[in-house]
Parts: structure tokens; C-alpha cells; sequence
């Protein structure tokens, strides 16, 4: 089997798995003429480790719903809630290397397309029922990305209770930077977190400030699902999320995880 590396779109990053069937076995699946794919293989998401060549596979993008304060309070929620998850399809996510601006197609169907921008938790080890207490050993590392959100599709799904996906699942809606490794830079607890338009700032906050933990995520989220490595898991957002318009440049920071830049075309 060969593992190639492949671009797909703008600012896409995909792991290829190549196998070179065995033309003498007759048991191949090629020699039986049986089990090929009728379609190309899908590409699988993988995202780049800073300061190396290796990358991250993604298997599933998780992602946890006003987990600060401040920004529970601005959606008009308890801040006391349990936290709640979505998920976002593992092609929505936009690679963002390091010290670049990428361009971000604003998506189509939406007037009120919004940042959020979150610390991203990567797993290396899966499971179930995980205690909270050993959460953070399956944290391979961090990154900064982006929620983007078709607010406008959102609400009107809340109103009539349905599913999230049109609202959060746009093509290109998670933009990610590099993962830095826990190994390296550890299991950040505290640290600003923010995001300018055009240089003006739009949201600040605190790591310290998320109402549940990196680790009380992990522990949460397993007894719902049984978690796996590649597995990535958007943290929530502090308050002062907004609409962003074409041609204006997003530049996201968070203190020792890094940073992103995107203009919206």
C-alpha cells in the first residue's frame, strides 16, 4: 500500500491510499473481478504538524456548542447547561499553513455568514466512557480554527427544530492551522484567545474561561460516542461572534497554539 499526499480545492489537504493489487494471488479482489470500488477512492482529510513533514489523518470532526460564558450568555443560554455537540463532515475542513493568507469562498444560500473562532483538540487515542482524570493523554495536540456558521440557516433551524448541518456544514466551513503537539507545547488551560476583521478586533477571550475542560470534553463526548484516533474536537468560542463580508481578511490567534489568516473572496 502507498500513502500519497494530495491537494483538493482551495487550501485542502487529503491523504490518498493507494494499494498495488497482487496480480498472482488469486484470491485479489482485481483477479476475481469482485469488491473494486465503483467510484474513486474518497480522499481523507489530514492536517500538517508544525515543524514536521508528518501529517494528521482525520477520521471525524466533532464540535461543542457555547462553551464560554460569555458567549452562552450573547446566544441567550443558561451558562449553566450541560455542554451539547454537533458534528461537521471531515471535507468541510480548510488547511491553513502557517504564515499565509488563504482565500475562503463565502458559501452560497446565506446573507449572515459568522466566525467563531475555537481552540481544535486532536486525538490520538479513542475509546469509551474515558475518565475525566485521563482525558487529556488522548490529546495528541492543538490548533486554531474556525467555526464558520450561515447564521441565517441556523436560526431558522432552530426555530423549527431541525438538524444544524445547512447552517454549519459548508463546504470549507472548519478552516484549520497546523497541529502543534502536546509533547511540545503541552495542554494549553490559559491563554488569549482571538479574532480581528481588517484589523479591527472582534473577539477576545480566555482559555481559562471554557465552562467545561478539553478533558471533561473528551470524558463527555465517549459516552456518547466511541471516540477514536484522528478524531478532532472544536472546543467552542469565546463572546462577539459577527457576520464577515467578502473581501475583508479573518486573523485568528491563540497565545502558544498559533495562528490563521483567510480572506473572504
Amino acid at each position: 500500500m502507498r500513502v500519497r499526499m494530495a491537494r483538493a480545492g482551495p487550501s485542502r489537504v487529503f491523504l490518498r491510499l493507494r494499494t498495488r493489487p497482487d496480480r498472482t494471488d488469486p484470491s485479489d479482489a482485481e483477479t476475481r473481478g469482485a469488491m473494486l470500488s465503483v467510484i474513486p477512492n474518497p480522499p481523507r482529510a489530514a492536517l500538517p504538524i508544525h515543524g514536521s513533514s508528518d501529517l494528521f489523518p482525520v477520521r471525524r470532526v466533532y464540535c461543542v456548542g457555547r462553551n464560554y460564558r460569555a458567549h452562552a450568555r450573547e446566544m441567550g443560554a443558561d451558562e449553566r447547561d450541560p455542554p451539547f455537540f454537533f458534528l461537521k463532515p471531515a471535507d468541510t475542513l480548510q488547511i491553513v499553513p502557517e504564515g499565509t493568507t488563504v482565500e475562503h469562498p463565502y458559501p452560497p444560500r446565506t446573507d449572515n455568514y459568522h466566525f467563531e473562532v475555537e481552540l481544535v483538540a486532536a486525538l490520538a487515542q479513542g475509546g469509551r466512557d474515558i475518565p475525566v482524570e485521563s482525558a487529556g493523554t488522548h490529546v495528541y495536540g492543538y490548533a486554531v480554527g474556525l467555526d464558520m456558521t450561515r447564521r441565517d440557516l441556523q436560526d431558522e433551524a432552530k426555530r423549527q427544530a431541525r438538524p444544524w448541518e445547512l447552517g454549519k456544514a459548508a463546504d470549507f466551513s472548519a478552516p484549520v492551522g497546523p497541529l502543534r503537539p502536546a509533547g511540545i507545547i503541552g495542554h494549553p488551560r490559559a491563554g488569549a484567545i482571538t479574532l480581528s476583521i481588517d484589523g479591527d478586533e472582534r473577539q477576545r477571550g480566555d482559555l481559562s474561561e471554557m465552562i467545561w475542560s478539553v478533558p471533561e470534553q473528551v470524558a463527555l463526548l465517549s459516552t456518547y460516542f466511541e471516540l477514536h484516533p484522528g478524531d478532532l474536537i472544536f472546543t467552542g468560542t469565546p463572546s462577539g461572534v459577527g457576520p464577515v463580508r467578502r473581501g475583508e481578511t479573518l486573523r485568528a490567534r491563540i497565545e502558544g497554539v498559533g495562528g490563521i489568516d483567510l480572506r473572504v473572496m
